[in-house]
């Protein structure tokens, strides 16, 4: 248990970044929660400290070790998204390099390099199976949910949890905390639990600690009172909705726009092509698909004004496991303007004027998320190359 005078690691860390850490009796799984990488989202902050209290009193019962980390400390004391930059949106080996070498800091930037030393303490000291959960909460009323890149070791075990998923948003953000733990290999799982400031997003927060820990094998289903309290929880919450969906769209707030919602808005809302759904620059800004719309933006800070998303059918979900299993993207190199970037062979590099019938869903069932386009060329970037599947293999959601 982390005390007032007590760190988890070896570094030098303000002891508030820890809400907690337990060390079971046991060898196990290493879970590691973030919480308040936005300081105007504190109900997975709220949660954990509930949920960690309870369990500190029982370490006996817990197998291998939890951590769990306030975000960014400054913007949480004062209740702002962030204070100079979005603590998500720094997390690119670029920036991180960047950031290291810099001597004047922005608030942000030091919580990056805090966050980070203390990451690379954990992995380093801890042993795995190793999972990541980064909480968050939305400004527009939502149903609970699931992010995550999408990885087949992300895909199972987000699947444990009855609420819906959403693939491909780092397709459309730059510098997530969670992309850059994908990229070390690890499950990375971000739960949106609620709108901000509502009691219900702490409940669930609650429910979906319990229910990670129960299926990363951190405690048994006996351990946890009422465990199908919890479940049932999130069930209700989001509405028995447990539909894997992908992001389409999403309408970007540049620079100095006057960006505006129109009132009454909420997450997972069905919406029709020509939907007015806000002004831009004082403009009306409709809707370019049916579909449903996504973590529509109630709140001043922030640069992303909705997403759009779409259900993605049973049969693709199939098809997509299948082909990763048996590795079919090592024959798109045989196909006329692909090619791999780096030897490494993580990133695709299609020349769209030779190889301009192979859209981005081909791609997508792979696992490929489209990091970069210049015009004649789209490079992909495959998150299941990465992945630790080994470290998995004998846990008992794979």
């Amino acid at each position: 248990m982390i005390d007032a005078q007590t760190s988890p690691s070896k570094i030098d860390m303000p002891v508030r970044r820890v809400i907690q850490k337990l060390k079971g009796e046991k060898p196990g799984p290493t879970v590691l929660f973030f919480a308040g990488i936005h300081g105007n989202e504190p109900a997975g902050v709220t949660a954990l400290e509930r949920v960690l209290v309870d369990l500190s009193t029982r370490q006996d019962i817990l197998r291998g070790s939890i951590y769990a980390l306030r975000g960014n400390l400054k913007a949480l004391s004062e209740g702002k998204r962030f204070l100079d930059i979005d603590l998500n949106r720094l997390w690119t080996k670029t920036n991180i390099k960047m950031v290291a070498n810099k001597k004047a800091l922005l608030e942000e930037e030091k919580e990056l390099l805090e966050l980070l030393d203390l990451l690379k303490e954990i992995t380093k000291s801890e042993k795995g199976p190793f999972y990541f959960i980064d909480y968050h909460t939305t400004s527009s009323k939502t149903l609970p949910f699931i992010t995550i890149n999408d990885s087949m070791i992300n895909r199972k075990f987000a699947l444990q949890f009855p609420v819906p998923v959403v693939l491909g948003i780092e397709e459309f953000l730059e510098g997530p905390l969670l992309s850059y733990i994908n990229q070390l290999g690890y499950v990375a799982i971000g739960f949106e639990s609620g709108q901000h400031q509502d009691p219900e997003a702490v409940r669930n927060s609650i429910a979906f600690t319990y229910m990670t820990l129960v299926s990363a094998r951190s405690l048994g289903k006996l351990d946890v009172e009422d465990y199908t309290s919890h479940v049932k929880q999130l069930e209700k919450s989001a509405a028995s909705v447990r539909d894997i969906f992908e992001v389409v769209h999403l309408h970007r707030i540049i620079g100095m726009d006057v960006f505006k919602m129109l009132p009454g808005f909420e997450s997972f809302q069905k919406i029709n092509k020509g939907t007015q759904l806000a002004t831009n620059n004082f403009l009306p800004v409709y809707s370019g698909f049916d579909g449903r719309l996504f973590m529509p933006l109630y709140q001043n800070q922030g640069s992303d004004g909705f997403f759009i998303i779409r259900k993605i059918p049973i049969w693709a979900l199939r098809l997509s496991a299948f082909l990763r299993k048996i590795k079919i993207d090592n024959l798109f190199t045989l196909l006329p303007g692909v090619k791999w970037e780096h030897r490494d062979k993580e990133i695709l590099r299609v020349d769209l004027k030779i190889a301009k019938y192979m859209a981005k869903p081909l791609f997508h069932l792979l696992g490929y998320r489209v990091r970069h386009l210049d015009g004649q060329y789209l490079r992909l970037y495959n998150r299941e190359k990465a992945s630790k599947k080994k470290m998995y293999k004998n846990e008992g959601w794979w």
